[in-house]
């Protein structure tokens, strides 16, 4: 009979450990941990990888994985206009940021429909001052069904976006690619007419305005009509230098009944996107 084949198995070869990657391997690993992950834990590992999670080419790769077309074109835009170096007023380079925080098509309007009282508003009270109601319709895509409720005299709110917080980098903003989509949700009660104003403003770093948008739909009449309808704008070529946005809301009765009889608000937003053409 013949000789039985050995079982003798070859030595295993040693696993590399991370630390002994070279850089350009180093970085290609490390682009597929999740943004969050990239920056609670991978940056404090060492030195080697906190460079890495600090500079752009880690950042840039997560954005070219994205094959949709907004993905694509905002990778291309990525690499036209990339951000200017570092930034002393945030701890994290801008591509970090925009990973981490995703604003493309994100809500960056925090408390849209009042699910949380008035957080994040700036608020000055007419009559019997806003509050805070269910709403008398559906809202659709709301994320809550509540809605905010003027009185008898002006009641004026706004939210200032910061563009750059939310995570759009600065040479993004005004790179010319990028549209800046803003809309709101109004009504009336069935029983008491209503007047509302809608201005959205884009200002630059000193919260100078740049360009603005109104709305001044007319009045909604006594027992005409009930529910909401959506008031909507796209700023586009709105030139350089844009920072926030200041998103402005007024509303009152046109009875001057005691309570909250005006003009509801809801579902108000600003979102940004990369233009495909």
């Amino acid at each position: 009979m013949g000789a039985r084949p050995s079982r003798r198995r070859l030595p295993a070869d040693q696993p590399m450990a991370l630390d002994a990657l070279p850089p350009e391997l180093l970085v290609r690993v490390l682009s597929h941990v999740p943004p969050r992950a990239l920056v609670t834990r991978c940056r404090a590992v060492c030195r080697a990888w906190r460079d890495v999670v600090d500079g752009p080419t880690v950042w840039l790769l997560q954005l070219a994985r994205d094959r949709s077309a907004e993905g694509r074109a905002l990778y291309a835009v990525a690499q036209r206009c990339p951000p200017n170096g570092e930034d002393e007023e945030f701890p994290l380079c801008a591509l970090a940021r925009y990973c981490l925080r995703s604003p493309l098509g994100r809500n960056l309007i925090f408390n849209s429909c009042g699910e949380q009282g008035f957080r994040g508003w700036e608020v000055e009270h007419g009559g019997n001052g806003w509050a805070v109601e269910k709403n008398l319709t559906l809202v659709p895509g709301a994320p809550s069904q509540t809605c905010f409720v003027t009185s008898f005299q002006w009641c004026f709110k706004r939210q200032l976006v910061d563009l750059v917080m939310e995570g759009v980098w600065q040479e993004l903003l005004d790179s010319a690619q990028i549209e800046i989509c803003v809309a709101d949700w109004w009504g009336a009660r069935e029983n008491c007419g209503c007047i509302y104003r809608l201005r959205v403003r884009l200002l630059d770093v000193y919260e100078n305005e740049v360009v603005k948008f109104s709305a001044s739909p007319n009045p909604v009449l006594q027992w005409t009509e009930r529910g909401c309808r959506q008031v909507s704008h796209v700023f586009t070529n709105f030139g350089k230098g844009i920072r926030y946005v200041s998103f402005e809301q007024y509303g009152r009765d046109t009875r001057s009944w005691v309570g909250h009889y005006g003009a509801l608000v809801t579902h108000s937003s600003v979102r940004v996107r990369v233009r495909l053409s």
